[in-house]
């Protein structure tokens, strides 16, 4: 028989850690693989951004996955099979996409259009909304909108 508070309580308690390979960068998730402590080491100010946000992707991933093989220990005491075991062997097997590390710093201005790390202040402003309060007949008539809501 299983003690559910006792596993409920391991469970709450997890943490996983991760270092990169060159130590520039630590971090801790929990259970559900959130991200719960990051540190960065000076090793962080020689790097480039794009190499900065590649390290803490990859730590991030590696302690992701220390945290979906502890989770499942725990949780396989009362089964394996189901969504959120399928969902943990998922996040085992994830792989983040290679990102591209510039030779050189890459001003914002020249950033291709795919990196992360994209300096988005200069986008176009959001359209204001309408002017006074409108009608529930004048909303439901205009169809499905993509836009927000609030």
């Amino acid at each position: 028989m299983v003690d559910r508070d006792a596993l409920l309580t391991e469970l709450s308690e997890l943490s996983a850690t991760a270092t990169s390979d060159d130590g520039a960068v630590s971090l801790s998730v929990n259970t559900d693989g959130v991200l719960t402590r990051l540190r960065l080491t000076d090793a962080v100010s020689g790097m480039a951004p794009a190499e900065i946000a590649d390290a803490v992707l990859r730590t991030y991933v590696d302690a992701q996955r220390e945290s979906a093989k502890r989770t499942g220990q725990l949780l396989a005491q009362v089964g394996t099979g189901g969504y959120l075991m399928d969902r943990l062997r998922w996040r085992m097997q994830f792989e983040p996409p290679s990102v591209p590390v510039p030779a050189a710093p890459v001003s914002a201005a020249s950033a291709p259009d795919d990196v992360v790390l994209k300096d988005r202040s200069s986008d176009a402003a959001p359209e204001a909304p309408p002017a006074g309060p409108v009608a529930d007949d004048d909303w439901y008539d205009e169809g499905m909108r993509l836009g927000k809501a609030w």
